[in-house]
């Protein structure tokens, strides 16, 4: 129980970092950045994990709030994302989506 608060944790301190869009010719906001260990550098998907670069943020943006609110199952994603803001979550689906 004490490994999963210490990680819940650590995610809350990455989603910190995400306060507006930022321009994807920028670094990465800094839970973007805490997306880019599974999703791959730039978010462009690593073996069985989904890309996020270049999706529409829209879609990125349901996904996510879908996760978040149990809508749609996941492995890690409904634990990530249920610590995310409707900022936070339209910064990271503007960041990705902006991301080539």
């Amino acid at each position: 129980m004490e490994r999963i608060t210490a990680a819940l944790g650590m995610v809350g301190l990455l989603v910190l970092g995400v306060a507006a869009p930022a321009a994807a010719t920028g670094p990465a906001p800094l839970a973007a950045q805490g997306c880019l260990g599974c999703h791959g550098p730039g978010g462009a998907g690593m073996a069985s994990v989904p890309p996020l670069a270049g999706r529409d943020a829209q879609q990125i943006e349901a996904m996510l709030r879908g996760f978040r609110d149990d809508a749609l199952p996941g492995t890690i994603m409904n634990r990530i994302a249920r610590g995310y803001t409707d900022a936070e979550i339209a910064a990271l689906a503007a960041y990705f989506a902006a991301t080539r």
